[in-house]
């Protein structure tokens, strides 16, 4: 059987904001950690729903390996969707996590015989 592992980042995203700013998504200092498929929150905090639309679609592409000159490779900052909030979104990657294609889906994999 091939091996059908593959990799993806854990990341943390936390909002960042110039001190004693007016912030509308959540307090400077707030996070959740991405780890697979799994958002993780710390107990008591919660996080804009908001907020996380408008950074879903960029977290499994920053998930994954990218080129060095790559935008998603160095760009780490994602302002709040409100227009009236200075808080951005800070992305840090953090360690690589390995996931098994046939334990997170049900569709096999194809064998094309190279």
């Amino acid at each position: 059987m091939p091996d059908d592992t593959f990799e993806l980042y854990d990341l943390r995203v936390e909002i960042v904001a110039p001190e004693g700013a007016r912030t509308y998504c959540g307090q400077p200092g707030d996070w959740f950690e991405l780890r697979g498929e799994m958002l993780h929150l710390p107990p008591g905090q919660g996080f804009s729903i908001y907020s996380l639309a408008a950074l879903m679609p960029l977290l499994p592409a920053k998930q994954r390996a990218t080129d060095p000159n790559d935008w998603m490779t160095t760009d780490a900052e994602v302002a709040c969707p409100d227009p009236n909030c200075p808080s951005r979104f800070r992305i840090t990657r953090l360690g690589k996590r390995t996931f098994s294609h046939a334990e997170t889906t049900a569709v096999p994999l194809k064998d094309d015989g190279a």
